[in-house]
């Protein structure tokens, strides 16, 4: 468990969340309600009250803010809370991006060395076929996707210019972490853009993303704070 210091809080908020995530993955699959939305939302918000207790990096506890809100927002049904939902991923990614890259260790020249190097041509093989799988299947929203999948593949390779040592705040825990976080990205776009609506991969697509976004989520904090 992150080191939060003597706050009994700290601790305390890291286990409810821990507890409310375990909850919404059994509702995961279920239709919007309050009780859906309120322990999605909370299972990340408490992480970032956790991160501010702990005086964890102020952009740690922006990040996981952002991404508690675009948690409420994908909760609910609708374009516009799609939408919003988007926008506060984005925004939450780019927010990770600068967190990276403003650790003291973190250096470009890296993405050019291996094995960051393979990283990177993993992310642009990867984002090459995303783009080109989903710009035809995604409507009236192709320019809003197309816009979100540099942004998430940004924060993989921000995460490759950290070093492979650097303790936790180095690719130990942060690149398994942010992998975690695009895979959830990433499964959540087949599932809704790709997968029809009754495929069989939709009953177990719910239950794949979740793991891997909070997980991610709780890894940065692990990491960072």
């Amino acid at each position: 468990m992150p080191d939060l210091g003597s706050s009994p809080v700290g601790d305390v908020l890291i286990v409810t969340a821990a507890l409310l995530a375990l909850l919404y993955l059994g509702l995961t699959a279920r239709p919007p309600s309050a009780l859906r939305s309120v322990s999605k939302t909370l299972a990340v918000l408490l992480l970032a009250v956790a991160a501010w207790l702990g005086a964890g990096p102020l952009l740690l506890t922006l990040a996981l803010g952002l991404c508690a809100v675009g948690d409420f927002c994908l909760s609910r049904e609708g374009e516009g809370a799609f939408m919003a939902g988007v926008g506060a991923f984005a925004a939450g990614h780019l927010v990770y991006i600068f967190l990276f890259l403003g650790q003291g260790d973190s250096d470009f020249a890296r993405l050019i060395q291996l094995p960051q190097l393979v990283g990177v041509l993993v992310l642009a093989v990867a984002g090459l076929a995303m783009a080109r799988l989903l710009a035809p299947r995604a409507g009236a929203l192709k320019g809003p996707v197309l816009a979100y999948v540099p942004i998430i593949l940004g924060m993989g390779l921000a995460a490759l210019t950290l070093p492979l040592g650097g303790g936790l705040t180095g690719l130990t825990l942060v690149l398994p972490a942010a992998v975690a976080f695009m895979a959830s990205d990433i499964v959540l776009a087949f599932e809704t853009f790709v997968l029809a609506e009754d495929h069989r991969a939709r009953r177990v697509t719910p239950y794949v993303v979740w793991p891997l976004y909070w997980g991610a989520q709780a890894g940065f904090l692990l990491a960072f704070l």
